[in-house]
């Protein structure tokens, strides 16, 4: 009798635990998910806009400055390239490759075009009182594009009768695009003389970016940009003299600047006309890029007019669509920007356009 007794206590005890064990499962199970559940919900509400700490930090910062939105969608874009970018560089290292680290200077370069660009390096405005950087005179009223060459060839072609409004408007893309390169030049001439001015206060020269191999490519860079930069300005003279040809193939500079680039390359006649279908494509996707920008900037005044006014249901309405457009116009900014890489690095290393001469 006792040994049924102790046995059928054992039993009860064993169903005892085994239901406890089953409620604070299921408890524990319960917890579990809702901690999982804030988590994603806190991911949720302090959601990055880039896998990438400095390409945040440097969006927050231009958030905070309060850049135009234009500006502001072309920054997301070239944010979104870097990003592109250094997460390959990533795997590539991981896989042992760029021991030489020429890839992770480019990028660092490249990112510091980007700071520079947006006015974020810290240098403000002194790039333009620097005597040794392209633009080297005084800005006096009028001038349009801040270079006394590119404004008087300007003004020449104004005046001169040979365009219509239209070709005026496509001309005027084209010296603003030639600007930018300007521009682009002496961001990138700084980089190369403050990366310099380092090397030569570090204890070991042949360290990382210090590379000596690393240096020369960075002043072939320089010194292709100037070539580019002087058959651009060539292009801009011979068409102001000229007028634009009845068989002008694009409007866009970008798209006339790469194919000039494709017809002073090696590509045979079949993979010009590969190519000049492609740039079509891309000349399409450019102006679509463009009307979103044009887009954006009008719903932009609407929304701050609407703000002015003061009526909240209003301002939401305006507000959800003019952030539909950023987004819009930062997707077509980014792959605009990637095709116009992937364009560049096709006819540069089919071309013989980048070999040193």
């Amino acid at each position: 009798l006792k040994s049924n007794l102790v046995g059928s206590f054992n039993k009860q005890m064993a169903l005892i635990i085994l239901i406890s064990l089953f409620v604070i499962g299921a408890i524990a199970g319960k917890y579990s998910k809702e901690i999982n559940e804030q988590k994603a919900s806190d991911k949720n509400d302090n959601q990055v806009e880039f896998r990438i700490a400095k390409l945040n930090q440097v969006w927050e910062k231009a958030i905070r400055m309060q850049l135009a939105p234009v500006r502001l969608s072309e920054l997301h874009s070239d944010l979104k390239i870097q990003e592109k970018d250094e997460l390959q560089w990533k795997k590539l290292k991981a896989e042992g490759l760029d021991e030489d680290g020429e890839r992770e200077a480019k990028l660092r370069r490249n990112f510091n075009i980007i700071l520079a660009k947006y006015g974020m390096d810290g240098k403000k405005d002194t790039r333009a009182l620097d005597s040794n950087r392209l633009k080297d005179h005084d800005v006096k009223d009028g001038d349009t594009f801040d270079d006394p060459r590119l404004d008087k060839l300007w003004n020449k072609a104004k005046t001169s009768g040979k365009f219509s409004d239209e070709e005026l408007q496509t001309l005027q893309r084209e010296f603003h695009h030639h600007k930018d390169k300007i521009n682009e030049y002496n961001i990138v001439m700084d980089t190369v003389s403050r990366t310099e001015e380092i090397h030569k206060n570090v204890i070991s020269p042949l360290e990382g970016d210090m590379k000596e191999h690393v240096v020369h490519k960075k002043h072939a860079d320089l010194k292709q940009r100037m070539r580019d930069l002087n058959q651009g300005f060539e292009r801009l003279r011979k068409i102001t003299h000229e007028g634009y040809s009845a068989d002008s193939e694009f409007k866009e500079p970008r798209v006339i600047e790469l194919w000039e680039m494709a017809k002073r390359s090696n590509l045979t006649e079949v993979e010009l006309d590969s190519l000049k279908e492609e740039l079509r494509h891309f000349e399409t996707k450019v102006e679509k890029h463009q009307h979103y920008q044009e887009q954006l900037e009008l719903s932009h005044q609407k929304l701050r007019h609407v703000e002015a006014l003061g009526d909240e249901e209003h301002i939401m309405r305006n507000k959800e669509k003019y952030n539909a457009l950023a987004e819009k116009a930062r997707e077509m900014g980014y792959k605009m920007k990637k095709h116009l890489q992937d364009l560049t690095n096709k006819i540069s290393q089919n071309g013989l356009q980048h070999n040193e001469l």
